[in-house]
């Protein structure tokens, strides 16, 4: 039983929308519920690489529908239970720590801010200097070489600046380093909160102008479950 979210029981009814390939369904199991789509086979999407990357996207979808309406932990595209029984025995099990989290991600959104370096400013190339020769060339070489890591240097010491300041005012995060050179720092806020984080990141970019912050929309709390 291919399955989206756990959330607490609705009080009220859900705006459901299509999924992968068919119908939603809430599944209740006391206090507890969990979003299903429970006619999906599965293992034939996994076969068409086309159908695969659309059910991703439909699961996304899915989740971010549902988030809007509920507080939900999300499950990871693919997430199955094998049957009916499965699923009700596993939110048997882990209702209390299901409970738990969920009060703790109660009217909070997950937003991705991204840390892009911006090009460094470094001193003439002397190859661009043809009467440079000998002694004198190699010696600009190396000025130009140290210039480079002087200012690389700085700006890593203004990237843990601007984490532990980030941090001081929004401890849940979760730092995500891009082989590319950007990173990835996710955090967990009150969705209340937004405008007053949209506040503090135009400080931070003007106070940093060595890096580029870009923040996305609120978003299910996929890395805080």
């Amino acid at each position: 039983m291919y399955t989206y979210a756990f959330f607490k029981s609705p009080k009220h009814p859900l705006q459901l929308t299509e999924g992968i390939a068919g119908d939603l369904a809430v599944i209740e199991r006391g206090v507890l519920s969990a979003l299903v789509e429970p006619d999906l086979e599965f293992e034939n999407i996994q076969n068409d690489d086309t159908q695969l990357v659309q059910a991703v996207l439909t699961h996304d979808r899915v989740i971010c529908d549902l988030f809007w309406q509920v507080t939900i932990l999300p499950l990871r595209f693919g997430t199955q239970f094998l049957s009916y029984d499965r699923l009700i025995d596993h939110l048997s099990e882990n209702h209390e720590k299901y409970l738990e989290k969920l009060n703790q991600l109660e009217g909070k959104a997950e937003y991705r801010l991204k840390l892009t370096p911006i090009e460094l400013e470094l001193p003439a190339n002397p190859e661009t200097n043809g009467s440079m020769k000998g002694r004198d060339y190699f010696q600009a070489k190396k000025q130009q070489y140290q210039a480079r890591l002087d200012q690389q240097d700085q700006q890593q010491q203004e990237l843990q600046q601007i984490l532990s300041e980030i941090e001081q005012v929004y401890p849940n995060t979760k730092l995500k380093e891009g082989a590319d050179g950007i990173d990835k720092l996710y955090l967990l806020i009150d969705k209340r909160e937004e405008m007053t984080l949209y506040q503090h990141l135009n400080e931070w970019q003007n106070q940093y102008p060595h890096w580029e912050m870009g923040l996305g929309e609120a978003l299910p709390p996929y890395h805080f479950v």
